[in-house]
């Protein structure tokens, strides 16, 4: 019987290896898987490259990360927010590497990994400082800049029902970078809110089917009421 559900969510961390490359999903804190991210910093990988829409704020999730010193490298959108001092004090002593992406290019990047596209054309960042370096192409008189896959190890994503398939669902606006996180990654790891029984999830809902997703943890403490 396949049953990805995985009643100890340090098992399901454990597979995250120092050097690994992890995404996280969440747009601000719609979305922020924060009972895999504790998890994580308490596995204590390191030099990790963390690929997030941004770097966190105060010393909670991503930040919180950070701060715990295990990334090494953030690819991200939207570094400078409110109360990111623990990025900004990281990256000005020298602690952390930036690779800064527009959001629709981190979104196109990770999706094109999941897809198996060896690279894309976007027109955005051309002529600035974010294509210098990179190859350019014109197409019907205008200007692309191209850019390749993200590829991912660990996908850390937050969902709000799943099946013992692996079938998830989000709630409204915290699906963000999810999906394309999952299809993204060698392995996924989605925390619930609760599971459901198979044939329990409307197929017109569901957005990442279970051939993206490896492991299955409730934000329960107690997965006997996450459960139908």
């Amino acid at each position: 019987m396949i049953s990805k559900i995985v009643d100890d969510i340090n098992k399901a961390i454990s597979v995250i290896q120092d050097g690994a490359t992890i995404a996280i999903g969440g747009f601000g804190g719609a979305g922020q898987p924060e009972d895999l991210i504790d998890a994580l910093i308490q596995h204590g990988a390191k030099d990790l490259t963390l690929v997030s829409n941004n770097a966190g704020n105060h010393e909670e999730g991503i930040a919180a990360l950070l701060k715990a010193r295990q990334v090494k490298k953030i690819i991200c959108s939207f570094p400078r927010m409110s109360h990111s001092y623990v990025f900004d004090e990281l990256y000005k002593a020298g602690e952390l590497e930036l690779e800064l992406v527009p959001q629709g290019n981190l979104a196109e990047r990770l999706r094109a990994a999941g897809v198996g596209l060896g690279a894309i054309y976007t027109p955005t960042g051309y002529g600035t400082l974010l294509a210098e370096g990179k190859e350019t192409k014109e197409v019907n008189g205008r200007n692309y800049v191209l850019e390749y896959p993200i590829h991912v190890d660990v996908a850390l994503i937050k969902a709000e029902k799943g099946d013992r398939w692996g079938n998830i669902t989000y709630r409204k606006a915290a699906r963000n970078f999810g999906p394309v996180m999952a299809m993204a990654a060698k392995h996924t790891i989605v925390s619930v809110e609760k599971v459901v029984e198979l044939g329990g999830l409307d197929p017109e809902l569901v957005i990442t089917p279970g051939i993206f997703v490896k492991s299955i943890v409730c934000r329960n403490s107690n997965l006997g009421e996450c459960t139908v």
